[in-house]
């Protein structure tokens, strides 16, 4: 009996031992330094990407007080739905009142929103929600489609890669995600604008025919993708959110 006391003494400082190692860290609790008034977006909402990958950009949300100056040291903290993610969840905003964190979006496709939420001086919360956008695999191809053929003309902006045709139009077209239109016009008619050209559907002829550069499945993504980003979301058919 005696023996097998001693033999399991160090057995059981072993497990103990290992127990505590397991237990690791514990995080620390953050304390705002000062609390603010209104929560806002600097960038990065209404993003869309393939489902189950991050965002290109980060999410960036902003705490001013009542005069609209950033406030640093405000507690902000944010949390997804379903199974997407943002990362860091919770922290204390920058010098300039910014809170910025990364996002991966679920594994479903559809709109994932984000809440971010800081603290008045009453601690009372304040809430901002943001949408991001999980794209499935055939609009996913219609976004890459867009960025191909695409964009030049129906994206303002210009970068390194395009450069925006925008301005040279006479009549200015839609963008993508104009759901203040789109919502207003069938697949069909969708379909047939970039097939036979802005003219087949009384719009600007301007717009030209891809049927010789696209197939119909081709054609059918890029009305997919025009869905997916509308905004406001396009409601008729399919799922507007994802998870909730």
């Amino acid at each position: 009996m005696k023996r097998a006391v001693e033999i399991g003494l160090p057995v059981l400082g072993m497990l103990l031992g290992l127990a505590g190692c397991q237990k690791g860290p514990v995080a620390p609790v953050l304390h705002p330094k000062a609390n603010g008034a209104a929560l806002v977006e600097s960038s990065g909402g209404r993003q869309a990407g393939f489902v189950g990958s991050p965002l290109d950009q980060p999410v960036v949300v902003q705490v001013n007080d009542a005069q609209g100056n950033g406030v640093a040291g405000a507690l902000v903290s944010l949390t997804a739905a379903g199974d997407a993610t943002v990362t860091p969840a919770t922290g204390l905003t920058a010098d300039d009142g910014t809170f910025t964190v990364n996002c991966q979006l679920g594994g479903v496709s559809g709109r994932y929103r984000i809440v971010a939420t800081t603290w008045d001086k009453q601690g009372k919360a304040i809430t901002l929600n943001l949408d991001e956008i999980a794209l499935g695999y055939q609009q996913n191809l219609g976004r890459q489609l867009n960025e191909k053929y695409c964009s030049r003309c129906h994206n303002q902006e210009s970068t390194v890669e395009r450069v925006s045709n925008y301005d040279n139009l006479a009549t200015k077209p839609h963008s993508f995600n104009d759901g203040n239109f789109y919502n207003t016009v069938n697949d069909a008619d969708i379909a047939a604008i970039i097939t036979y050209g802005g003219a087949a559907r009384h719009q600007s002829a301007e717009m030209p025919s891809y049927g010789g550069t696209l197939s119909k499945s081709d054609v059918d993504a890029l009305v997919s993708y025009v869905r997916a980003v509308s905004d406001p979301p396009y409601h008729e058919k399919g799922m507007t959110y994802a998870r909730q």
